[in-house]
């Protein structure tokens, strides 16, 4: 009886101890899966300098809290067809990348230390990056890709622009490669990575000689139609990231009423979506996952219907303009806070196949494609996974809700909070500031920047093979 009663107590006490070890064990199973699988990622947001002027000055860089945010991009700067990069405001870049004027001080030009959108960013530990082009200034790219020299002299200017204002890295907002209506050619599809090439190559070997790894990052077009006249597969070495702009689905240019941004695509009309992007850039294109970011917008597109026949999602019938009355126009769509102000004139619905929101209008005759937290929150979800690299947005001062009009102070901003709250932003640690080049350049003896940019094309520039390449599809 006792040997028994020894056996059964060994026995009990033997399976405790290897419970206790399958304990040990499951814990460090989900400490190690939580490593390998962080929420971190990247949240780049659009930094636009011509918001600064509105709002009485509300999207002013100290309103805004860079902790929530890994890289910003300055937006924009643009090149001519030499290749010569400069801002497209010279005053409000002054103020945003130098910092507030001192106009007490007897030298002048002068601005106060550490109030600048980069000094402030980089406290925050988010790296801010110059972009350069977008829907309005990207005509010059083909001419600027299709010559060595040219290419050479504007990846020169970009090296220039890291040293001047202090930027992290270099994104490319060519809207589009091969698109006619912006004096692209078929040729774009094999000058656009040569293009790239000489940008990386020129600021890989800045950065060599300081020290410091500076991004390469670059804005695509989300539809079928656009992703064709692209070579993503040359691309992939030397690209940090691939910004894809999924939204501006549809609008007033569309041939029914529908969404800006669906996550997956709609039940009728135009079928791309997020979801099936990300299909044909691993399947068809195959870019790294890891090297993706997917846009979310801070704005919606309004759409106004024709008189005597209420638009609603999917309805054909509408003026194809959208509602300038409603809503101060804003560039390019209206801003998240905009709709906000006048929600109450609308009856709020739910598409259950795209997973987005959108508004119809109760006297209104008006239909309305945005995000909103919940939307927002199932993109990052989305992205998180598919274990992608993160998320851009257009434009970052689309959330800011300000406490009283007028009043200059924010309240909130509910659309980066989900975007935390889901997906939190990859960690990181104060940048030190770099020198930058004095706002008074000094005097240099004639010709020096044809010799600077002869020796770049020489050390730099190396001309690639010839290889066959496929012809773009016509867009």
């Amino acid at each position: 009886m006792k040997k028994s009663l020894k056996l059964f107590l060994f026995a009990v006490i033997g399976a405790l101890s290897i419970s206790a070890q399958a304990q040990v064990i499951d814990k460090e199973k989900v400490t190690q899966e939580m490593i390998v699988k962080p929420k971190f990622k990247q949240i780049i947001g659009y930094f636009t300098s011509w918001e600064w002027y509105k709002r009485a000055g509300l999207a002013q860089p100290a309103n805004f809290d860079f902790s929530k945010y890994t890289i910003i991009n300055y937006s924009f700067f643009q090149t001519d067809k030499e290749g010569n990069l400069f801002g497209t405001d010279a005053w409000a870049d002054s103020i945003l990348l130098r910092g507030k004027y001192d106009y007490g001080n007897p030298v002048q030009p002068a601005y106060y230390p550490n109030t600048s959108m980069i000094d402030l960013a980089h406290v925050a530990g988010a790296k801010v990056i110059v972009s350069i082009g977008g829907w309005t200034l990207s005509e010059t790219f083909p001419t600027v890709a299709a010559d060595p020299a040219k290419r050479a002299n504007f990846a020169h200017n970009c090296v220039l622009a890291l040293q001047r204002y202090g930027f992290d890295g270099i994104d490319i907002d060519w809207e589009y490669p091969c698109y006619p209506d912006h004096k692209g050619t078929p040729e774009d599809f094999k000058n656009y990575p040569l293009f790239m090439k000489a940008i990386r190559d020129s600021i890989d070997a800045y950065g060599e000689k300081i020290k410091y790894k500076f991004l390469l990052t670059a804005a695509y077009g989300a539809p079928a139609s656009l992703n064709v006249s692209i070579d993503y597969e040359k691309l992939v070495p030397f690209m940090d990231y691939f910004n894809m702009m999924t939204y501006d689905f549809n609008g007033t240019w569309s041939e029914d009423a529908n969404h800006n941004s669906p996550l997956y695509a709609p039940a009728k009309g135009d079928t791309n979506a997020m979801s099936n992007l990300l299909y044909r850039l691993k399947n068809t294109y195959h870019v790294p996952v890891e090297k993706i970011n997917m846009g979310v917008p801070f704005y919606g597109r309004s759409l106004l219907g024709k008189p005597g026949v209420k638009l609603d999602l999917h309805g054909k019938v509408h003026a194809g303009a959208s509602d300038t009355i409603t809503f101060v126009p804003d560039l390019g769509g209206t801003l998240y806070y905009n709709i906000m102000k006048y929600k109450d004139k609308f009856e709020e619905k739910w598409d259950e196949k795209s997973q987005v929101p959108y508004l119809v209008g109760k006297e209104l005759n008006t239909f309305v494609s945005y995000d909103d937290p919940k939307s927002i929150k199932l993109k990052a979800d989305f992205v998180r996974k598919n274990d992608l690299a993160g998320v851009i947005i257009w434009e970052i001062s689309g959330d800011l809700i300000e406490k009283g009009e007028g009043s200059g102070v924010v309240a909130s901003t509910p659309l980066i909070d989900a975007l935390n709250e889901s997906m939190l932003t990859a960690r990181k640690k104060p940048i030190p500031k770099r020198w930058r080049e004095p706002v008074t350049k000094p005097v240099r003896e004639k010709g020096w920047r044809k010799n600077v940019i002869k020796q770049n094309f020489k050390n730099i520039y190396k001309p690639t093979k010839k290889a066959a390449t496929p012809s773009p599809a016509s867009n």
